[in-house]
């Protein structure tokens, strides 16, 4: 492992080199949560694997308009100011969850430049049509889980999000909400409770450094996408679920699905072999 930073724009930028192999850049999600998550030690066995700590996060520098002004646009030239740095040409993106909104803008912003894009737990679109697919998912966990006298406590977590003001209070609502994340969290509680006991994470909000919302709908621009893409998404996600995978799969041309059955927005933990698998598959392929 070897850890650098750089600066972009004036404001620090760290990341981590981890495992060997054709690069893959890898972008957490949240915004906010702690890269270490992300961690992915199966992928590092075939591939270079560079983890920003995104602005914002960690070793990397706040914007004076912190917790405002993290648009995905600001993250996107981060990504490729790092890019620049490693002088490797061509590496493949992978992004997670709201990494994946980044990793898509990057893709469309910068034609060209990448080898590839991973959108794992991606979405095409926020707002009021993403929220309410996410609380559908919501009501299916609760009810496979109604009887676990834990779900209240993760219900409550989750309405808690709306009113986070500092990163105390953020740290405290993704750990507590974390077990719907999982397809079973309770039913492999001892290899998934050390994650969630160590995530971390800065509160970073959805507006720009003027005040407003940060919406994203991709819908009319995802078919300009130009590199090979590939679209991990788990079955039982309840954040960026199936319906939004295969969204993003029919809107990018030649896009490659893969679904992960038993996991929800954790697969690189949950199916550890079968989510390294195909994402070393799609590099070698389009390397």
């Amino acid at each position: 492992m070897t850890t650098h930073t750089i600066e972009v724009g004036g404001i620090a930028q760290r990341f981590h080199v981890h495992g060997t192999g054709p690069i893959c850049i890898a972008h957490s999600g949240g915004p906010g949560v702690d890269w270490a998550y992300l961690r992915m030690p199966a992928v590092e066995q075939h591939l270079t694997v560079v983890y920003l700590e995104p602005l914002g996060t960690g070793g990397s520098g706040r914007l004076p308009s912190h917790p405002d002004g993290y648009t995905r646009d600001r993250y996107a030239d981060a990504v490729a100011a790092v890019i620049d740095h490693l002088g490797a040409g061509k590496v493949h993106l992978l992004g997670h969850s709201y990494g994946g909104f980044v990793a898509q803008h990057f893709a469309l912003k910068y034609p060209g430049r990448l080898a590839g894009v991973i959108l794992y737990e991606s979405a095409p679109v926020t707002g009021p049509e993403h929220i309410a697919e996410a609380m559908r998912n919501v009501g299916e966990f609760a009810a496979r889980n109604a009887d676990n006298p834990e779900l209240p406590a993760v219900l409550a977590a989750l309405e808690s999000t709306g009113s986070i003001s500092n990163d105390e209070q953020f740290v405290t609502a993704i750990r507590g909400l974390m077990p719907s994340y999982f397809a079973d969290y309770w039913g492999r509680e001892q290899e998934f409770a050390p994650l969630r006991a160590r995530v971390s994470g800065s509160h970073i909000s959805s507006l720009d450094e003027h005040g407003v919302p940060d919406l994203i709908d991709d819908r009319e621009v995802l078919n300009g996408i130009i590199e090979p893409t590939l679209v991990i998404g788990g079955r039982y996600d309840v954040i960026c679920g199936p319906r939004w995978a295969e969204e993003l799969a029919k809107l990018i041309p030649g896009a490659e699905l893969v679904m992960l059955e038993h996991s929800g927005h954790f697969g690189h933990v949950e199916e550890p072999a079968a989510f390294a698998d195909a994402v070393v598959d799609f590099v070698q392929r389009a390397s």
